[in-house]
């Protein structure tokens, strides 16, 4: 059986990429400084794409992607393109977890805790 080749974070989408961390928010800049230089003891990027979908962070040796939900997440359009981008790439074996905004800003100790136990359990 041959299996599909992912094109991880593919030249077209550099400049994307590149604004999207241009623009983080202040919840992403929050976390960003939480997860960089492999303080958790594997190592994120930031803005990185598999195929043509942007996940806000993502550790390549858990296949683990992390998105931060702001209020535009709610927004039905956004909610159903998210929701087929999550089972596309879920079906290639990366794993999402989900925190929002407000999760960010007032419980930093509990998201990273969070984070901390999906990287410890087998990818």
């Amino acid at each position: 059986m041959k299996w599909r080749q992912f094109h991880f974070n593919n030249p077209a989408l550099k400049n994307r990429r590149q604004d999207l961390r241009l623009k983080s928010t202040l919840a992403e800049k929050i976390l960003w400084e939480r997860l960089r230089r492999s303080e958790l003891g594997f190592k994120f990027f930031r803005q990185y794409s598999v195929d043509g979908y942007v996940m806000d962070f993502y550790c390549p040796t858990k296949h683990l992607a992390i998105e931060i939900e702001g209020s535009i997440h709610k927004e039905t359009s956004v909610a159903d393109y998210d929701k087929f981008r999550y089972r596309y790439l879920e079906a290639f074996g990366v794993r999402f977890l989900k925190f929002s905004n407000q999760q960010i800003y007032e419980k930093i100790g509990e998201t990273i805790e969070s984070i901390k136990s999906n990287l410890h359990t087998p990818s």
